[in-house]
């Protein structure tokens, strides 16, 4: 729904060493590494030994399943359930695995890197709405992987999860005292993506800046000084340009009246805008292609509303660009968005004035998972502590 198309993976982390303490000598008792990504209707699952993928599994949810959970932290046992189901039809028991490595959720700020779950993590990202006023699928990651290291006593990580934040001080004034810009963003990807950029363009990431924008359901443009996120939008509802499914930044006024109108409840409009505006409210589809369909009809709405989505990110670019004081070595596009060539022409052409323009389509969360779980369990990765550890 989120993407023009699909394509194969890249190669698992060509540019990193792959920690060869975990090419598993003993194959009859050690399975690899299980990755579990849970997303709003569907869990990805996906089991990796050593630098090979084994198998990856998109577990589908029916919305009407779904529909009897009261918020995403009552889903867990379900979730729970399906996911032993498939791992019991692959035939992986879960007590040989070397380690689970789940994505994280909407936790407390975290510096990026691995960490393990706790009960600290797996009670936050059952608390989010009252941390963050919001909740969000991925909080089913820590939630699964503590009970797995319970049930199974093996090591759970997860690692650069949504929350991370590294912004600069100044990025987080907002102009209003009461509220505070946060960082909520696509960071796992970026920061492969990155990394991914910085070995092609034989550079160090420690030596370089870039700009990544993540676009998806939800897009995230983030500027990135030598490896650390200095400024981001808010991926989830927040500033930014308007995406697939979010509607980004809006008119103040126009925002309150709706809020006011009595035609909306907060939880509905909350919805609204993050469900249920961006192309997907404009055109009644969050699918790309789809669109670029359209606009092959000679639909001028479709052809309208897909450019200002590219022109919406491309000054979000540019304002990042200011953010980096200019110097930016490559600009990013990334994300299920960035499989179309349409919006990557359009953004291209409004920013590569900028710094040249690196296209990685889809995403490497699984294989960014696996690999962080692979170097915290050979020590090649410290293991950070989480909250009260």
């Amino acid at each position: 729904m989120f993407g023009a198309g699909s394509a194969s993976r890249p190669p698992f982390f060509p540019h990193l060493e792959y920690p060869r303490a975990l090419c598993y000598h003993s194959p009859m008792k050690s399975l690899g590494i299980l990755v579990i990504n849970p997303g709003s209707t569907s869990t990805k699952i996906a089991l990796f030994k050593g630098i090979e993928k084994l198998f990856e599994e998109d577990i589908i949810h029916a919305e009407d399943e779904l529909r009897q959970f009261g918020d995403i932290a009552s889903q867990h046992p379900f979730r729970m359930e399906t996911l032993m189901r498939a791992l019991r039809e692959k035939s992986v028991e879960p007590s040989k695995l070397d380690a689970v490595c789940v994505r994280g959720g909407l936790m407390r700020p975290v510096q990026s890197g691995v960490y393990r779950v706790t009960e600290d993590m797996a009670e936050d990202v059952g608390n989010s709405k009252n941390i963050w006023g919001r909740e969000h699928a991925s909080s089913l990651g820590p939630l699964i992987g503590l009970q797995m290291a319970k049930e199974y006593g093996i090591p759970v990580f997860t690692a650069d999860p949504v929350v991370v934040d590294e912004m600069d001080d100044i990025a987080r004034i907002s102009g209003v005292p009461e509220i505070k810009r946060k960082s909520l963003l696509h960071a796992l990807n970026i920061k492969e993506q990155i990394r991914r950029a910085a070995r092609n363009m034989g550079a160090e990431v420690k030596d370089a800046n870039f700009i990544a924008a993540h676009m998806g359901g939800g897009t995230t443009v983030a500027a990135i000084r030598r490896g650390r996120i200095i400024d981001t939008n808010n991926a989830l509802l927040g500033m930014g340009p308007f995406s697939v499914q979010r509607a980004g930044a809006l008119p103040t006024g126009d925002l309150l009246d709706m809020a006011y109108s009595g035609k909306y409840t907060r939880q509905e409009l909350q919805k609204k805008l993050v469900y249920e505006s961006g192309l997907a409210g404009y055109l009644g589809t969050g699918d790309v292609r789809e669109v670029e369909r359209r606009i092959g009809t000679g639909d001028e709405t479709a052809a309208l509303i897909l450019s200002a989505m590219a022109y919406q990110v491309s000054k979000e670019i540019g304002a990042m660009a200011a953010a980096l004081g200019g110097e930016i070595s490559a600009v990013i596009l990334t994300g299920g968005v960035a499989f179309s060539e349409m919006v990557a022409g359009m953004i291209k052409e409004r920013v590569s004035f900028i710094a040249p323009v690196l296209v990685y389509p889809g995403q490497a969360e699984m294989e960014a998972l696996a690999w962080h779980a692979a170097a915290a369990l050979s020590g090649k990765e410290r293991i950070l502590p989480y909250g009260h550890d």
